[in-house]
């Protein structure tokens, strides 16, 4: 076997590939180290037919010491793992976040299949320091023209509701969706989220209600009930409705969603009772 051409070896080195070794050469090839002690020929008996020559041992040469093999990124999905993109959030990553971090981290969040679609987040908003959190389950088509959770119509009747407990989004309420990223069907409409989805999206709501310092989360609809809840998402939200439960040491009243209430105008009296309720709790324990 012939040597390694010096300059084939000077390119692997530079792209940083080896080991590389250089092996001695058989006779009538260039002549072995002077390190090497030379070995008398002792010639075979002309009747025997010469033994077949075995190359000897690599000897490698200086700055050629064999190294580690290179490791590669491994595939990821269909298409290579790109480094420039951050790996997801852990859960005790956002356990330890505050505003900027926690923020940045949803932007770049990559914990469920919705990132894949390339939908921006919706991030909560209100009162940074809030008495009470009101969350929402899953962002909608109307949370994302709008860039904030529970908005159009349904945003206007939460202020109303909200003001008839003495809150505000400006002041003393923080609003949030359980599902930052809008789950969408094959057309573009609004869907359900999957366990998955919801699930992936819990432990920002986690840390918002404990940056927030809130004495008690609002719920509004069933998706964000029975996600914080730990019940099935499909589960109807009267189970839930009318006592107070507890999240993380944080007393949780469950409601209808504003979107609810004026599809169907009847359950305002509900809404109403869970509302009162809420305060009763609220001003009993502060």
């Amino acid at each position: 076997m012939s040597a390694t051409p010096r300059r084939t070896a000077a390119f692997l080195e530079e792209m940083g590939i080896g080991p590389l070794w250089t092996l001695r050469e058989c006779a009538g090839d260039e002549a072995a180290p002077e390190s090497a002690p030379e070995a008398a020929a002792v010639p075979a008996p002309a009747e025997a037919a010469p033994a077949p020559m075995l190359p000897p041992p690599p000897i490698y040469q200086a700055g050629h010491e064999p190294r580690a093999p290179m490791s590669h990124p491994q595939p990821a999905g269909s298409a290579w793992a790109d480094p420039a993109v951050p790996a997801a959030a852990t859960d005790e990553e956002i356990a330890g976040m505050d505003w900027a971090q926690l923020r940045a981290a949803i932007a770049s969040c990559t914990r469920c299949g919705l990132c894949a679609d390339g939908r921006k987040a919706v991030y909560g908003n209100g009162a940074l320091q809030a008495e009470w959190m009101v969350a929402a389950g899953a962002t909608t088509q109307a949370d994302e023209k709008e860039g904030q959770p529970i908005a159009g119509e349904a945003g206007k009747l939460l202020v109303n509701m909200l003001a008839a407990v003495g809150l505000s989004r400006e002041s003393n309420a923080y609003v949030t969706n359980l599902v930052k990223c809008r789950p969408s069907t094959a057309s573009g409409g609004d869907r359900a989220p999957t366990v998955d989805e919801a699930r992936a999206c819990r432990p920002f709501l986690e840390r918002e209600a404990a940056l927030t310092g809130a004495r008690l989360v609002l719920t509004m609809g069933q998706i964000a009930a029975n996600g914080l809840l730990g019940k099935p998402l499909a589960e109807p939200l009267a189970g839930s409705r009318g006592q107070v439960h507890e999240i993380n040491g944080l007393p949780l009243v469950a409601t209808l969603h504003p979107g609810e209430l004026l599809r169907r105008g009847g359950d305002k009296a509900m809404a109403w009772a869970d509302l009162c309720l809420a305060k009763a709790h609220d001003e009993r324990a502060g």
